[in-house]
């Protein structure tokens, strides 16, 4: 029989060891041609495999308005519960994000009374567990991750502890990359991270309509491209959207 000690050991070292990897990752991107869109898809992508979760999406407050928008989301499911709380202004993301601290709902079915319309509307998407973490540096708040589970999901301190630090990390990245000089430096960077999500979406919505594939299957086509070619997403997004790359005659 497994000694339980030894397998608690086991399982913190194995999550120590994919921390450290996540964190290479997240450090790969930045780069001397530096995209806070592959940032942001990155910090997403590893903390649903660092966490064990199924879905994920990021919200960034919007320079101009301070009003929270969707710049990455792996499923639509995830982007129309986001949607749902960014319209009502009320749900754990929303929290997290107005107060600064990480928000865990182990089971919607049962820990999530405080947002009924939250949770009716998880549980017509589908998902059973929810998990946000905001992105922030001392007093400064600037987005919220949200990872999401199918089933029930329960973090532990130090799951808790390793999804912040990824968030925390990518902040930093995000407020001090090039040597911030001012705020109107991060305005431009994160304004140009929600205008790339636009141009992401458009060039999904070329691509299933090609392709006569669903929006979440053109997603991964355009994801996939822009990782075999070591390329931005965003830059890819754009070139099948002014008609200069041709992604099934290049598959």
């Amino acid at each position: 029989m497994d000694d339980p000690v030894s397998a608690a050991s086991r399982r913190r070292s194995s999550r120590e060891r994919n921390l450290s990897a996540a964190l290479v990752s997240l450090a790969d991107t930045l780069t001397s041609d530096y995209s806070l869109i592959d940032l942001l898809e990155t910090l997403v992508g590893k903390s649903i495999e660092l966490l064990c979760t199924d879905e994920g999406g990021l919200l960034i407050a919007d320079p101009s308005t301070a009003q929270l928008r969707s710049v990455v989301s792996t499923d639509a499911s995830a982007r129309r519960l986001e949607a749902q709380q960014l319209d009502t202004r009320r749900g754990p993301s929303i929290t997290s994000f107005e107060m600064g601290e990480p928000m865990s709902v182990d089971d919607i079915g049962t820990d999530a009374e405080r947002w009924p319309d939250f949770r009716d509307s998880a549980r017509a998407e589908g998902f059973r567990s929810l998990h946000s973490s905001p992105l922030r540096l001392r007093g400064t708040v600037i987005g919220v991750m949200n990872l999401f589970g199918r089933t029930p999901r329960t973090l532990d301190e130090q799951d808790v502890a390793a999804g912040q630090a990824l968030t925390d990390v990518a902040t930093i990245s995000i407020l001090q990359q090039r040597t911030l000089e001012d705020s109107v430096r991060l305005t431009q960077q994160l304004q140009h991270a929600l205008d790339s999500r636009v141009v992401i979406e458009q060039a999904k919505g070329v691509i299933a309509h090609s392709e006569k594939v669903s929006l979440d299957e053109a997603f991964i086509i355009l994801r996939t491209h822009a990782r075999n070619s070591r390329r931005p997403l965003s830059e890819i997004a754009a070139e099948v959207m002014h008609r200069t790359l041709n992604l099934r005659s290049e598959g």
